[in-house]
């Protein structure tokens, strides 16, 4: 059982790798078995279709990008933590291209499946905590016309997506020839400032 347990360690392994320096694309069961040094079909012991092995590289992605999340500083002001969340989660998206990727393209993966969406969720509520005591705080107050936020997944999935557009967009090359902008951290700030206010 040890050596079934290593051996499903070592695919992983192999293919967050493989994702690293070719993208999702490249990856598949055969070339995630040459690189671990087992013959094609053991893979298939571990992860029978090719959705569960992307789902189990996925997972890796989740749990690394929590880490570095958990390595923000947890104090200030609830603005502030937010803040050191989204440079951190623009971070990691930069330094890890191919497997931030992967992360998000849930038409490949199966969340429901190894545990992909119990490491992933949890990800998003902080950031919707986050935004509660920033609206809480005062620091966000509501736009014209408008009642408080009051759904805070709606705010939540709202900020991600800028993040996302802005990461996406940077990679491809198309902010900074739109924007002129050498800096992305400074199109994360005026996100920030957009979904919680201006206040730090």
């Amino acid at each position: 059982m040890h050596d079934d347990e290593g051996l499903r360690e070592r695919l992983v392994r192999a293919g967050v790798e493989l994702v690293a320096q070719e993208g999702s694309a490249a990856v598949s069961l055969r070339e995630i078995a040459r690189r671990a040094g087992v013959s094609h079909g053991a893979p298939r012991r571990h992860f029978p279709t090719h959705v569960e092995l992307l789902s189990a590289i996925a997972r890796q992605g989740f749990a690394d990008l929590a880490t570095r999340l958990r390595a923000v500083p947890g104090t200030g002001t609830p603005r502030d933590r937010l803040g050191g969340l989204a440079h951190a989660y623009v971070g990691f998206a930069q330094e890890h291209r191919g497997m931030y990727e992967l992360m998000f393209r849930h038409d490949l993966l199966r969340s429901d499946h190894l545990g992909l969406r119990e490491t992933s969720l949890p990800l998003f509520e902080t950031l919707a905590s986050l935004l509660t005591s920033v609206s809480s705080d005062g620091t966000a107050p509501a736009a014209a016309g408008r009642e408080p936020r009051a759904d805070a997944t709606t705010a939540a999935g709202a900020l991600w997506a800028n993040l996302h557009g802005i990461v996406q967009l940077w990679l491809w090359g198309s902010l900074p020839l739109a924007t002129g902008q050498d800096d992305i951290a400074v199109l994360v700030d005026a996100a920030l400032d957009a979904h919680a206010g201006g206040a730090r």
